[in-house]
Formats: C-alpha cells, sequence, structure tokens
C-alpha cells in the first residue's frame, strides 16, 4: 500500500522498514543482567532549587503521603494552567511575528500590473519552528533547566516527558480528534507530504536517540551524537520546507502559467512540464514582478483564493442586509472573514486557553476596532446658540392636477422660546402666477417651541399641453419676537438668528395633459459588476396622462448578453400620473476583480395603452386620430444609455481592506498594556466559534467560567505585564514570554520531583504520565477546537508528527549539547543510562508506525479524522490501547518487573 500526493509519492513502507530495522538491531538484555543495573527503588526526597524539603520526610505514614502528594499534585496543575495562559501570550506574540506580509507585483498578459499580499512565513516553516517552539516549550525547557540544575548530569524528568508527551499527543489527542468530528462530517491532511515527512523524522529522532544510548556509546552520549541530535532540527525544517515548495525534482522543468479566466488569478498548467529547455511555449505567461522563487505561486494563488472567499462574504451580508452602508457591511464582513477564514494552530492554541479559563471566545470577545483617518471623519460643527431657518426640502415635484400642496419651513437651534418670523413670496420661473400657479405671499409665524410650520400653494390644472414647468418660493425678512410674540424694537436677536439654504425651494409642475416624454437621465451609467441587480431608471416628463407602453431592447458591446448580464423583461409601462421607472437588469459577477465591459440599452417608440378616462387601446387609438400631433407620448433626446460594467470600487476597497484588516493577529494581539490588563480581569462567555447570537443576545458566563476565571486571575493579572505584541513587531512579547515559561517550568520542575519521591513515583514514570499530561491538555483542547472548526486536519493532527520531532531535537539535543559539552571542557564523559527510556522510545517507535499506518488506511475511507460511526470508535479503541499499552511498559520496565533493553 502507498499514499501518492499530488507532487510526489511518499510511502508508510518507510515508516515499517525503520520500525523491523530496530527490532532486528535490538540487542536484548537478558533478565539476570538487566536485574543487576536496575533499581526499582524511588530515591528519597532531597528539595528542589525553588521549594525547599518539606519536613520531616522520614516514618511518613500513609495519610500523610496521600496529604502531600495532593498538595504537590495541586501545585503542578496550578502551575499548568499558568504555564498555559503565559503560553497564550506567547502564541499571541507568534501569531503577529508569521502574519507579516510582503506585496507582489503581478503583471498580467495584457501589461497591466496588480499587487497581491502573500506572507513572509512560509505556513510549513513557521508551523516548525515558532509554532512548534510555542506548543512545545515547557517540555524543551523542562529537559533543559534539569541539565543545568542538576549540575549537567543527566535527569529522566525531562527526557521522558519529551517522549511521553509525543505518546500522549500521537494517541490521545488524534484518537479525540477522530472522534470529535460531527457526524457525516470527515476531515483530511491537506499537506499529506509534509506530514508524511514530518511522521518520517519524528520516527527517526526516536531511532536515533536508541541507537545513541544503547548501540553506538552505550551509556554515554558524545559531543558529536548531541550536535547532530540537534542539527536533526534544521534538516527537518530544510526537507519539509523542500517538500511543501515541491523543489525536487520540479526544479529541473519548467512550467507555463497561465492568466485564468478570473482575472488576476494564475494557474500552473500542471500537464505541461517539461524539461526545461527554454522552449516551453510561454504565449499567454504571467510575470511576477518581485516574486523571489516559483514556489510563491502558491502563496499567490492563496491570496487570490482568500480575496473570492472575501468577496462572497461581502456580497451575501449585501443581501441579506439591503439597508445597511457599505460601513456597517465593511465591520460585518471583517468580522465574517476573521470568524470563517483559515487560522493557524496558534489561534486554536490561544482560543483552547481562554475559553478554559473563563476568557471566551476569542472572536466573539474581540471588538474589531477601526482607527479612522482624517478622511474618513467628517465632523459637523454646529452653533447652538444661533437659530437657523430653511425649506425643509428644498425641492417639491407635483402634478399639474394636485390642487393645493403645502411647503415645509423649520427652523433649528437657538432659543426656541422666542417667538419668530419669517416672510415668503413666490417667484416666476418657467411657470407664471396667474395662469400655473397662485400667486403666494404671507408670513409664516413660529411660536415658542415650535420647530416646523407649513403653508399652501395652490397649483391650477388646464387642458392644454405644456411642457414641464417651474417656479420658486424665498424666505426673507427673518425676525425675532419675546415669548410673548412682541417684536424687539432694538433688534437685539438679528445676530441670533439667519437664513440657511435651502431658503428658495424650488417646485416643479408636471404637466397630466400629454402621455409624456420618455427618455433616461444620463447618457452613461456606471455599474459594479458585484451589484447583482441594478435598476436603470427611465423617466416621463413633460405629461404624466395616461397609461404608456416603453419597449426597449439592448445591443452587446464588449459586455454579453447571457454572460455578463441579462433583462427581465422587454417594456415598462408607465400607468397614470407615474413619472418614473425602472428597467431591471441582472448583471452576472463572473468574480473578475478589475472588469470594464459595455452594452446599450435602447427605448423604442413608446405606445399608449390607456387614455386617462379609463378607455382601453382600441378607444385610445381612435382618439389619437383626434389628437394633435404634438399630443403623442415621444422619445426624448436621450433614449439610449451606455452601461459600463465594472468592478464596484468601493467593493474592491472594501475588499482590499479585508484582505489586510481580517488577519487573526489582529483579534489575537494586543496593543497596549491597558487591553491586556482590561483582558486579564474581564469574564466571558463560553461560547462557539459557530454561535450567530447579536451583540445584544450576548451569553452571559456560566457558572463554571467565573471559576475558572478567578481561579487564573493571579495569573492573569501577572502574564498581563508581558509586552503587547504591537511592540518590536510581536518580538520583545516572544522573548519576556518564553523567559515566563522557563521561571514557571522551573517550579513544576521541583513539584514534579517532590511529588514523585512523595507518592513513591519513579521521576521517568511521572513525566510519561502527570508531567506529560499536564503539559499536553492545552493542545488537547486547541487540537478538538481545530478539528471540529477547519476543514482540513491540518491544524489538529498534521502538526503533531512535527512537534514530536521539534521536541527530541530540540528539547533532548540542546540540553545533551550543553551537557556534553560541558563534560568534555571538564575531562570526562557524559553519561546518560538507558534504563526505561529505551524501551520507551523503542515500543513508541513501534506503536507510532502503527498509529501512522492507521492515519494512511482511515484516508482510503473518506479522511483521517471522521468517518462512520464503527470506524471512530474502533480506531479510539486502537488508538488509547496503543497509549495504554506504552504507559504500562514503561512502569514495568521503570520497577525492574520486565527487563530493559
Amino acid at each position: 500500500m502507498s499514499v501518492s500526493s499530488a507532487r510526489g509519492t511518499v510511502s508508510p513502507i518507510t515508516l515499517v522498514l525503520l520500525a523491523t530495522v530496530l527490532l532486528i538491531q535490538l540487542p536484548v538484555s537478558s533478565a539476570s543482567e538487566s536485574n543487576e543495573t536496575c533499581n526499582a527503588y524511588v530515591k528519597p526526597c532531597s528539595g528542589g532549587l525553588v521549594f525547599p524539603l518539606w519536613q520531616p520526610v522520614s516514618n511518613l505514614s500513609v495519610g500523610d503521603k496521600i496529604a502531600r502528594g495532593a498538595v504537590y499534585f495541586l501545585g503542578m496543575v496550578y502551575m499548568f494552567l499558568g504555564v498555559s495562559i503565559v503560553a497564550d501570550r506567547f502564541m499571541s506574540a507568534i501569531e503577529v511575528i508569521t502574519s507579516k506580509e510582503k506585496e507582489v507585483i503581478v503583471r498580467k498578459p495584457d501589461g497591466t500590473t496588480t499587487t497581491v499580499n502573500i506572507k513572509i512565513w512560509n505556513e510549513t516553516v513557521s508551523n516548525l519552528t515558532l509554532m512548534a517552539l510555542g506548543s512545545s516549550a515547557p517540555e524543551i525547557l523542562l529537559s533543559v533547566i534539569e541539565i543545568c540544575i542538576n549540575n549537567f548530569q543527566a535527569g529522566d524528568l525531562g527526557p521522558s516527558t519529551i517522549v511521553g508527551s509525543a505518546a500522549f499527543n500521537l494517541f490521545i489527542i488524534t484518537a479525540i480528534c477522530v472522534y470529535c468530528i460531527p457526524e457525516g462530517e470527515n476531515r483530511t491532511i491537506k499537506h499529506l507530504h509534509v506530514f508524511f515527512l514530518t511522521a518520517t523524522w519524528s520516527i527517526i529522532a526516536y531511532l536515533w536517540l536508541y541507537f545513541i544510548l544503547s548501540v553506538s556509546s552505550v551509556g554515554v552520549v558524545h559531543i558529536w551524537e548531541a550536535i547532530v541530535t540537534l542539527l536533526f532540527f534544521p534538516a527537518t525544517v530544510i526537507t519539509a520546507y523542500i517538500a511543501d515548495k515541491k523543489l525536487f525534482p520540479y526544479a529541473f522543468l519548467s512550467k507555463k502559467y497561465r492568466s485564468s479566466r478570473h482575472k488576476g488569478m494564475v494557474v500552473s498548467s500542471e500537464g505541461d512540464h517539461e524539461l526545461a529547455d527554454g522552449k516551453a511555449n510561454h504565449h499567454d505567461e504571467v510575470v511576477f514582478k518581485g516574486v523571489s522563487e516559483e514556489s510563491d505561486i502558491k502563496e499567490i494563488k492563496e491570496f487570490e483564493e482568500h480575496r473570492k472567499e472575501y468577496m462572497d462574504i461581502l456580497r451575501e451580508l449585501r443581501k441579506k442586509n439591503p439597508n445597511a452602508d457599505m460601513k456597517t457591511l465593511e465591520e460585518m464582513a471583517e468580522y465574517e472573514a476573521i470568524n470563517r477564514g483559515p487560522k493557524s494552530r496558534a489561534f486554536y492554541r490561544i482560543q483552547a486557553t481562554r475559553k478554559l479559563t473563563g476568557g471566551g471566545n476569542v472572536v466573539k470577545k474581540s471588538k474589531i476596532e477601526r482607527k479612522a483617518s482624517l478622511d474618513d471623519v467628517k465632523i459637523e460643527v454646529k452653533d447652538d446658540s444661533t437659530t437657523r431657518v430653511y425649506f425643509d426640502p428644498g425641492h417639491y415635484t407635483v402634478m399639474e392636477n394636485v390642487g393645493t400642496f403645502y411647503l415645509t419651513v423649520t427652523r433649528e437651534g437657538g432659543d426656541l422660546n422666542k417667538t419668530l418670523y419669517v416672510d415668503y413670496k413666490s417667484e416666476d420661473g418657467t411657470a407664471n402666477a396667474g395662469s400655473d400657479y397662485e400667486n403666494a405671499e404671507g408670513t409664516v409665524v413660529f411660536y415658542p417651541m415650535e420647530t416646523h410650520k407649513q403653508f399652501p400653494i395652490t397649483i391650477l390644472d388646464d387642458d392644454i399641453f405644456e411642457e414641464d414647468e417651474h417656479f420658486y418660493v424665498r424666505l426673507s425678512n427673518l425676525r425675532t419676537g419675546d415669548s410673548q410674540g412682541m417684536f424687539d424694537s432694538n433688534n437685539s436677536g438679528a445676530g441670533e438668528v439667519k437664513l440657511i439654504p435651502p431658503f428658495v425651494a424650488t417646485v416643479m409642475i408636471l404637466d397630466d395633459d400629454h402621455p409624456g416624454i420618455f427618455h433616461f437621465e444620463e447618457k452613461e451609467m456606471n455599474v459594479p459588476e458585484a451589484i447583482g441587480e441594478v435598476e436603470i431608471k427611465v423617466v416621463r416628463s413633460s405629461g404624466a396622462r395616461g397609461t404608456v407602453r416603453v419597449p426597449y431592447h439592448t445591443t452587446d458591446g464588449s459586455a454579453k448578453k447571457g454572460r455578463d448580464f441579462d433583462t427581465t423583461d422587454t417594456e415598462v409601462i408607465f400607468h397614470n400620473d407615474e413619472t418614473e421607472k425602472a428597467i431591471l437588469l441582472k448583471i452576472f459577477d463572473d468574480e473578475e476583480y478589475e472588469k470594464n465591459e459595455t452594452f446599450q440599452i435602447h427605448l423604442d417608440e413608446p405606445l399608449i395603452v390607456r387614455r386617462g378616462s379609463g378607455r382601453r387601446e382600441s378607444e385610445a387609438q381612435q382618439e389619437e386620430e383626434h389628437l394633435s400631433e404634438m399630443a403623442k407620448p415621444r422619445l426624448g433626446d436621450i433614449k439610449t444609455l451606455c452601461v459600463h460594467i465594472q468592478e464596484s470600487y468601493e467593493f474592491k476597497n472594501v475588499v482590499d481592506k479585508l484582505l489586510k484588516k481580517a488577519n487573526v493577529s489582529l483579534v489575537v494581539g494586543t496593543s497596549s498594556w491597558r487591553e491586556q490588563f482590561i483582558e486579564a480581569i474581564t469574564v466571558s462567555a463560553d461560547k462557539d466559534s459557530g454561535d450567530e447570537d447579536d451583540e445584544e443576545d450576548e451569553k452571559l458566563p456560566s457558572c463554571m467560567d467565573y471559576v475558572m476565571h478567578f481561579l487564573t486571575l493571579f495569573w492573569k493579572v501577572i502574564f498581563a505585564c508581558v509586552p503587547p505584541t504591537d511592540y518590536l513587531g510581536g518580538w520583545a512579547c516572544f522573548t519576556v514570554s518564553i523567559i515566563m515559561i522557563g521561571v514557571l517550568t522551573l517550579f513544576i520542575q521541583d513539584l514534579a520531583t517532590e511529588f514523585g519521591c512523595t507518592v513513591g513515583l519513579k521521576n521517568s514514570i511521572t513525566a510519561i504520565s502527570v508531567v506529560a499530561l499536564g503539559t499536553s491538555v492545552p493542545d488537547t483542547f486547541a487540537s478538538k477546537v481545530a478539528a471540529v472548526n477547519d476543514r482540513y486536519a491540518d491544524s489538529s493532527i498534521g502538526n503533531v508528527t512535527g512537534s514530536n520531532a521539534v521536541n527530541v531535537f530540540l528539547g533532548i539535543g540542546l540540553a545533551w549539547t550543553i551537557a556534553a559539552i560541558y563534560h568534555a571542557v571538564q575531562g570526562n564523559s557524559f553519561e546518560v543510562d538507558p534504563g526505561s527510556l529505551a524501551l520507551s522510545v523503542t515500543v513508541f517507535c513501534i506503536e507510532a508506525v502503527l498509529c501512522c499506518t492507521v492515519i494512511v488506511v482511515r484516508r482510503k475511507f473518506g479522511g483521517e479524522l471522521g468517518g462512520p460511526f464503527k470506524l471512530r470508535i474502533v480506531t479510539v479503541v486502537f488508538f488509547v490501547f496503543l497509549w495504554l499499552f506504552y504507559i504500562i511498559m514503561s512502569a514495568l520496565v521503570a520497577y525492574c518487573v520486565i527487563p530493559s533493553i
């Protein structure tokens, strides 16, 4: 059986062969030889570097041992909580550091360029370096600290914790992730080739441990062995990077890239790989300025996928909230983009820690802040001491047969207790007083506390066809009086009141004696392609009598009917007294980011359907013979409209902002100590990220949220002193956090040692059980959340194998390198007793091969995670059995029940 990835083949047979070699090479000692060196007794308690020895230590009763053990155990649990919380800050710094982006200019075949943002950090590299360091920091630092405080002598706690944590991560976390997937769903590993490579390295890591402990130099670690162990770490990162980028053998093949039908998208012609002889056809090639590697094409394609996803989000929100302005849509879209978008291992680790400690959901809790620029903020300063008077509204459109209607005058601001007087008078425009309207003149009086007043205007109707006409009404002679209405003779209030625009109202009279003239408002119109549907306004002027049918048709330009747009009808019908109608067009969004295509809409000759009297079309046709030529409906000057389909600049700008702002680092990061302390003392509800509750329906924290919050409040406040992630690009937070983790690990080392000697557990067993479990709890919650919420299994189990390899290469390699160099300088050898570690490593290697094989087989049944219920149960039981078997075998060897190897 083999498993093929998209670019190459990595067979799990490799892992089986490695395990077979291990089994062939294992020199099994006899039981008598083993028992000669095996010591089942636990070393007596001697006190730690931080915590002193708890006196007395001899002649303790069983109850005393249980009580002391409980105290030490609870102390470890509390320290583990502290490590989880400071690791939250550590992971936030890593998220900010690895989210940095660079701009890449893409030149398309037509010569135009566009700029895309891609991440500086490669995902695989960041997962194996900073992300792995963040999740494994306690284990790595425990190994290093143990060596340093033991006078550079080997200990059992550090290495055994690393192996025990690897076993828990691979077996138990994988089992939980397999089981927790919703019914009917499954998850697959996206970067399968990287997973197999890191799995191979994790097996090699533990095979190498056995080799240097029991084969190369039994019980002694030389400098070269320790340094090679440490150098395996960069080797793992480099080979994983090569596998992720598919550099070999594809570096010797030439690839052709072409622009897809989605402008700005780049597609590799995978079927056109040729030997790099320079003869490849690059007719439609896309040139990348500032792209240092061909492998950056992958990041560019991911960028385009994110942009398409954000466009879909914005489009959905626009349909659900048609009345929302773009600013509101932008805020909603940013939240949705962060909630739906891809998330890193660091995010899920932070999410798990905050839920566990009463911090609530990271995305729900965070307030997406907006830094408004001067261009976005417009402040209108109003002087409330001045009374302003104006028409509201300033333009009126009425039919000729309206009779009498009212104009409204408004006052605002100033002292509303005064009486206000303002004169009004009509003025002719194209409409004349006496023939088209009745002359209007008078005074409007605002009594105390009145803010709106109306006065009537009368329109004169006739049966004579006329063009649309207008006239004006002007406000003047504004003056004030006291609360009793008496005029102010000194005119002392003149400076406190004023007329402001519009103080001249325009009244448009639409003639209702003619069927009308039909036309568009403009000759050209720009339409955003993402709008979905657009209404094109057709105006009826110079009359509105009767029902008129106006046919229309479209002609293609660069935009084609059926592909870029479509019409819903072939005519618009104006009923009696209707002056505006809309042509409804459907605009098809073909996901082009930059677009400019055109087509035309033509109005055809209008036809009378029904006269205003209600007679049908046949009667109207008979009457038309008696009407003058001027009384027929006709087209106006603008009867053709050119429609430009373009990307919406507003829409495009919002998408561009989302690409920059919809970054998880903006959610998990902090900008000030004040923000960190507020988060530290705030308890929030533990809500799933899928909840769609509105802010006003915010879920209240549960009793457990409050308990966990107050239990961890001390740690939250202490670690709120860590520099915010915005300082020095996150590196200040990174450095201080890892120092804090080191300090807490020192406490854990003391407590774990004292716990083991008190209850009678050897350090190696304490490490693979209690300590390994405590350091892995946040990763367990993070993997579960990632398995449920992520579309792939990489963030949940895909990183486990890489993290296990990093644990050995950094945790053990760094500690043993320091110790080996120290002993070499002292003129002696660095001795490491294989003891139970050799058997633990052996058992883990064999079981790891079995686990990886099961994962590969499950992929054939739909996915590594989830799947049929019976298959889940069988997988979970098998993985739990592997972990229990590993613990039991290690314990039996540690207590000399069975011989070591």
